[in-house]
């Protein structure tokens, strides 16, 4: 049975208590599912509170970003290894920590491998810009961004990880990606996969679609083949949203009969 796995990335929003009210609220809202997982990825500052607070029938925590030595002098930084106890997840290489932090392809390369390492399954998100996209080097992109950051992992490693992909230009925007778009690049994701760590990792590996997902589009993007959830931005700051589209990922799977 394919289980939908939800992610939401409250990026750089909500103190403490605004976070702990969200919390309250998605958990009124958004049934046990068995087989949609939800997952919050909530700011550093939040995530040790929130995890004594949800309900973990229903969520599971992510960490947006960790830096990859284990431990030393690095002021400000938090590592994979200091999260092993909170999280399931981590995101790695969102399009933000690339372009506006300027991590490269060695860095994110290190931090998957820093969270395999920590036994904390990675979400690595790749996806090209409109200029890239519009040049016609969208494949390119991907291949590289691939190649460098699942270097050294094993077909298992691979097989078990989460890889969203999110084109920049769709990002906040509300220019949503067509299907036809998201399954030609889901294709060569899971191709590329199946060619350098073999059929078992790419048919095992999840892929997400992230960019203006709202509850509307969640029924048009589970019908395109290989996606298995989502990566939603802006609409997990809102519970009445967000638990739209944990139910239209139900529903679908419902009316599918997949439940």
């Amino acid at each position: 049975m394919r289980k939908i796995l939800v992610v939401g990335n409250w990026k750089m929003h909500l103190n403490t208590s605004q976070a702990s009210l969200l919390v309250h609220r998605l958990q009124e809202r958004i049934a046990i599912r068995r087989d949609v997982e939800v997952v919050l990825a909530p700011s550093m500052l939040v995530l040790q509170p929130l995890s004594v607070q949800i309900d973990r029938r229903k969520f599971r925590l992510a960490a947006q970003n960790a830096y990859f030595r284990d431990e030393g002098a690095f002021t400000g930084e938090v590592s994979f290894t200091m999260l092993r106890d909170l999280v399931h997840y981590v995101i790695v290489g969102h399009s933000e920590r690339r372009h506006i932090f300027s991590e490269d392809l060695d860095m994110i390369r290190d931090k998957v491998a820093a969270s395999v390492r920590n036994e904390i399954t990675p979400i690595l998100c790749v996806g090209e810009t409109k200029r890239e996209r519009s040049d016609g080097e969208t494949k390119q992109v991907l291949h590289d961004q691939l190649m460098t950051a699942l270097h050294n992992l094993t077909s298992r490693e691979v097989g078990q990880m989460v890889i969203a992909y999110e084109p920049v230009w769709a990002i906040g925007t509300g220019d949503v990606a067509k299907p036809d778009q998201i399954e030609e690049i889901i294709d060569y994701i899971r191709g590329y996969i199946r060619d350098v760590f073999g059929p078992k990792a790419s048919k095992e590996l999840r892929i997400l679609y992230g960019g203006s997902v709202t509850p509307e589009v969640i029924h048009g993007f589970l019908d395109v083949p290989g996606v298995d959830g989502f990566l939603v931005g802006g609409a997990s700051l809102n519970y009445y949203s967000f638990a739209n589209i944990v139910d239209a990922a139900y529903k679908w799977q419902r009316e599918k009969g997949e439940v």
